[in-house]
C-alpha cells in the first residue's frame, strides 16, 4: 500500500513557474515509475512527466524544455518543476507510482490531485 500526497498547487501568472511536490507514505526506491498526469475540463487525462528509479525521464511534446521532473530518494518525494507556464497548462495535475509485488504484479497508486491555474 502507497499513499500519495502532492502539494504546490495554485494559481500563477503566464511565465510564471511552479513546483509540484509528491510525498510517498514508503521508501519510493521500488517504486518504478513515478510521475505526474493532468486533466483538464473537458480534455482527456495526459501523461505530463515521468521518472524511473534509473532516473531515465518521459516528457509529453507539450512541456519539454519547460518542466522537469525528478525524485529524491532521501526524502521519498517526487518534484515536477514548471516554468514558463501557460494557460492550457492549467489542469488538475496527479501523482502516480507503479509498484511490483513479489508475484510480478504491478500496481498504480495515485494522489488526490493539486489544481494548477495559469491566468493572468
Amino acid at each position: 500500500q502507497v499513499q500519495l500526497v502532492e502539494s504546490g498547487g495554485g494559481l500563477v501568472l503566464p511565465g510564471g513557474s511552479l513546483r509540484l511536490s509528491c510525498a510517498a507514505s514508503r521508501s519510493i526506491v521500488s517504486l518504478n515509475p513515478m510521475g505526474w498526469y493532468r486533466q483538464a475540463p473537458g480534455r482527456e487525462r495526459e501523461l505530463v512527466a515521468s521518472v524511473t528509479s534509473g532516473s531515465s525521464t518521459y516528457y509529453a511534446d507539450s512541456v519539454k524544455g519547460r518542466f522537469i521532473i525528478s525524485r529524491d530518494h532521501d526524502k521519498n518525494t517526487v518534484y515536477l518543476q514548471m516554468d514558463s507556464l501557460k494557460p492550457d497548462d492549467t489542469a488538475v495535475y496527479y501523482c502516480y507510482a507503479v509498484l511490483e509485488d513479489f508475484r510480478g504484479v504491478r500496481r498504480t497508486y495515485w494522489g488526490q490531485g493539486t489544481q494548477v491555474t495559469v491566468s493572468s
